[in-house]
C-alpha cells in the first residue's frame, strides 16, 4: 500500500513539473537536491516526508498535499450523462473582488448580498482581516458584512493571501487616498503568461502614486501634490486597470475623466456600488468615464451585485457539450449577446424569457433554456474584444463547443500568452485541437469524448473547459489539483451535480 502511495504522490508532482514546464533539473535546483534524486520520487521509488511534498508544492505553485483544508482536491467525473432542470447563475466572481477591494474607501458599514464563496473572495477576506477589516459572514452565510478599523495594518498583511490572488493590485487605488508610504506583495493569480502592472501605473501616476518593485514587493510613494489635470486615457482597455482608475478617481476632491475605459460587467458594477457610495459616475456603460470624486466617504451601504457572465457562459457550455436540455436562469444578457448570436450562426436551439433586473436594479437578466443541437463550425474565428465584444474570458468555452461542432473552428485567444495552449488539454479527452501558435488553435470536431485522468490546468477557464468535456466522455475520468477552479467557482461540483452530473470530490492523502 505505501509503494502504492509513493507512485501515486511520484505522478502528481511530475504532473505538476510539467505543467509549471520545468525540467527534472530545474525543480531539484529549487529544491537544493539531485535530478536523481527527483527522478526516483516521480518514479515511486523514494521516501518522502511531508514536509519535502510541501516543498515541492510551494515550488511549483501547486497543492499536491492539502492538510487541514476542507475543500476538495480531486474531481472523479462519470461522462456521459444528460443534465437537466434548471440551475441559477451566481453573483459575479469578478464584480465580488472589485467590491471587496473598493469597501476600502468606505469609513462605514458595507453589506454585500450574495457574495460568491470561492477561494479568491476567500483570499482577499484574509488579506483584509489581516490588516485589520473586520469581516464576517451573515444572514446565514450568505451576505458579507465588511467593517474597516479607523486605521489599516499594512504591516501585518497576510503575503501568502495576497500572492495567491491577482486582485490585490485593485488595493492601490483606495490605498493611495488612505497613507502616504505603503508596501503590497506581488499579485499572482493565474499562469496566464506575463502581466505587468504598468497599464495600472500609467492611471494612477496621475494621483500621484509611484512604484518600486523590489524583494517580491510593491513600495509605494504617494505625492499629494500630483492631481490629474487632464483626462486619463488608459493605454489598455482591461478590467482591473479601469477597475484601479475608478477606485482612485473615486475619493480625488474633484472631477476626474477616464478614456478608454473598460464598460464590461465587473465596472459596471463597480460603478453603481460608487453611486451607492456618494460618488457620482457619468458614463456607465460607455468607455469614457467622468467620476464627480468626494473626499471622504463613511456611510452604511448594502450592495446586491449582479450575476456572473462568464459563469452563465459556462453553464450554457455544459448543456451543449452534453447534448442536453438545460434552463439557465438568471442569466446577464447584456454581456451575453455576441456569444450568443455566435451561437445561433452554429446552429444552437434555445429560447429566452422577457427580461427582468437583477437585485442592483440595473443589470438585465433572462431565463435561458438551451436544447440538444446539431451544431456547424462558424464561418468566421472566434477571437475576443473588449465590451461589448465577445468576453475574453469566454473564448475558452468555444473550445469545447467547436468540438462538439461539424468542422473546423479557428479560434484566436490573442489577450493571454498562455491560456491557448492550455486548450490542447483537450487531446486527451479525444479531441482534435492543433495548435499553430501560442494564440491560436485549429479546433476540428465533431469530437469523440474518452475518459481519462489528468492533472487540472493552472488557469481557470480551460480547467472548466476539460472538466466540461469530461462530463461528456463515457467512462470515468479524474481531474487532479482543481484549487483553481475554486478559485473562481462557488460548489461548481455539487451544483452540476443538481442537475444531472456525477462528479465526486476526493483527496488523496
Amino acid at each position: 500500500m505505501a509503494d502504492d502511495y509513493l507512485v501515486r504522490i511520484g505522478k502528481l508532482i511530475r504532473d505538476a513539473r510539467q505543467h509549471r514546464g520545468w525540467t527534472q533539473s530545474q525543480l531539484a535546483e529549487a529544491l537544493g537536491t539531485s535530478q536523481s534524486a527527483v527522478n526516483r520520487i516521480e518514479r515511486g521509488n523514494q521516501n518522502i516526508s511531508l514536509e519535502m511534498i510541501a516543498r515541492i508544492g510551494e515550488a511549483l505553485d501547486s497543492e499536491i498535499v492539502s492538510l487541514g483544508y476542507a475543500g476538495p482536491m480531486h474531481l472523479r467525473v462519470v461522462g456521459g450523462r444528460r443534465l437537466s432542470g434548471a440551475i441559477d447563475v451566481k453573483t459575479s466572481k469578478n464584480a465580488c473582488v472589485a467590491l471587496l477591494c473598493a469597501s476600502l474607501l468606505n469609513q462605514g458599514r458595507t453589506v454585500l448580498r450574495r457574495v460568491a464563496r470561492i477561494e479568491e473572495v476567500y483570499r482577499l477576506l484574509e488579506v483584509l482581516a489581516s490588516i485589520g477589516v473586520r469581516t464576517r459572514w451573515i444572514n446565514d452565510g450568505v451576505d458579507l458584512e465588511i467593517v474597516p478599523p479607523a486605521e489599516l495594518n499594512l504591516a501585518s498583511i497576510d503575503a501568502d493571501a495576497a500572492r495567491r490572488t491577482r486582485s490585490i493590485i485593485m488595493f492601490l487605488g483606495p490605498l493611495l487616498h488612505r497613507m502616504d508610504h505603503f508596501k503590497l506583495p506581488y499579485a499572482g493569480g493565474c499562469d496566464l503568461g506575463t502581466r505587468t502592472i504598468e497599464p495600472h501605473m500609467i492611471a494612477l501616476r496621475r494621483f500621484g502614486l509611484d512604484i518600486a518593485a523590489t524583494e517580491g514587493q510593491y513600495h509605494a510613494q504617494v505625492d499629494r501634490s500630483t492631481v490629474p489635470d487632464r483626462p486619463i486615457v488608459l493605454t489598455e482597455r482591461g478590467d482591473t486597470v479601469t477597475e484601479n482608475a475608478l477606485l482612485a478617481a473615486a475619493r480625488h476632491d474633484g472631477t476626474t475623466v477616464i478614456r478608454n475605459a473598460s464598460s464590461n460587467y465587473m465596472v459596471q458594477d463597480l460603478c453603481f456600488f460608487l453611486e451607492a457610495l456618494g460618488v457620482k459616475v457619468d458614463g456607465i456603460g460607455t468607455t469614457t468615464l467622468t467620476v464627480h470624486g468626494v473626499p471622504t466617504i463613511d456611510v452604511d451601504v448594502d450592495y446586491s451585485p449582479s450575476e456572473d457572465p462568464v459563469e452563465a457562459m459556462s453553464l450554457v457550455a455544459a448543456a451543449v457539450v452534453t447534448e442536453s436540455e438545460l434552463t439557465v436562469r438568471r442569466v446577464p444578457i447584456e454581456f451575453l449577446e455576441i456569444e450568443l448570436a455566435v451561437l445561433e450562426e452554429m446552429g444552437l436551439d434555445h429560447d429566452r424569457t422577457p427580461e427582468y433586473f437583477a437585485d442592483n436594479g440595473r443589470t438585465r437578466l433572462v431565463d435561458l433554456t438551451v436544447r440538444p443541437s446539431k451544431l456547424e463550425a462558424p464561418i468566421d474565428k472566434i477571437h475576443p474584444m473588449p465590451f461589448p465584444g465577445l468576453n475574453i474570458d469566454n473564448v475558452p468555452f468555444f473550445a469545447a463547443i467547436a468540438a462538439v461542432a461539424q468542422g473546423k473552428t479557428l479560434i484566436h485567444d490573442w489577450v493571454y500568452d498562455n491560456r491557448a495552449i492550455y486548450l490542447t488539454d483537450l487531446n486527451r479527452l479525444g479531441g482534435r485541437l492543433q495548435l499553430l501558435d501560442p494564440h491560436r488553435v485549429l479546433v476540428e470536431g465533431p469530437t469523440r469524448w474518452r475518459a481519462a485522468e489528468m492533472m487540472c490546468p493552472p488557469a481557470l477557464r480551460p480547467a472548466v473547459v476539460v472538466l466540461l468535456a469530461m462530463m461528456a466522455a463515457e467512462g470515468t475520468s479524474v481531474l487532479r489539483n482543481v484549487y483553481v477552479i475554486n478559485r473562481g467557482y462557488e460548489d461548481l461540483a455539487e451544483r452540476l451535480n443538481s442537475i444531472g452530473a456525477q462528479i465526486e470530490t476526493f483527496r488523496d492523502i
